[in-house]
């Protein structure tokens, strides 16, 4: 299966799952590419005035994988403004991750998961599923691997 892991990653904490995540997929026998969104302009939380300088294509993959991190506890408006303005995801299967720092469970992951999916599935794409990874966990490490074996799943 060819499948297309597209990310929005500011610090490299996204980018860094994403790295495992190809790493998982290729060694399960399926073409992996990671692809970047990336922008032009601030990007602050709540940010409007940006561009997409790369919107990644996914109408070359059979199925797609979209990380992004949580910002101001909603999604990355990078992500949110990419998902938005994409093409149809008809016959994908779909999974989307997200990074964030808080731990508590009201600091925006689940919110950012629900934003990604609801646009997935108005594009008519298939959710399959999804994962969290809070980066100042203690068992972030642990939290990856399931992530990642999840997801891997999937496809």
């Amino acid at each position: 299966m060819n499948i297309g892991i597209i990310i929005y990653s500011q610090t490299g904490n996204t980018n860094s799952v994403a790295l495992k995540l190809q790493e998982k997929l290729y060694a399960a026998g399926h073409s992996v590419d990671i692809e970047q969104i990336e922008i032009s302009g601030e990007l602050g939380p709540r940010a409007t005035n940006f561009q997409l300088k790369t919107k990644p294509d996914v109408d070359k993959y059979d199925a797609l994988v979209f990380g992004a991190p949580v910002q101001a506890f909603s999604l990355s408006p990078a992500m949110k403004s990419y998902l938005t303005r994409m093409t149809s995801l008809k016959g994908k299967k779909v999974a989307c991750f997200v990074t964030k720092q808080l731990s508590f469970s009201w600091t925006g992951g689940n919110q950012a998961i629900n934003k990604m999916e609801k646009i997935c599935k108005s594009n008519d794409g298939e959710v399959c599923g999804s994962g969290m990874v809070t980066w100042s966990s203690k068992r972030r490490d642990q939290k990856i691997t399931e992530v990642i074996d999840r997801l891997s799943r999937l496809f």
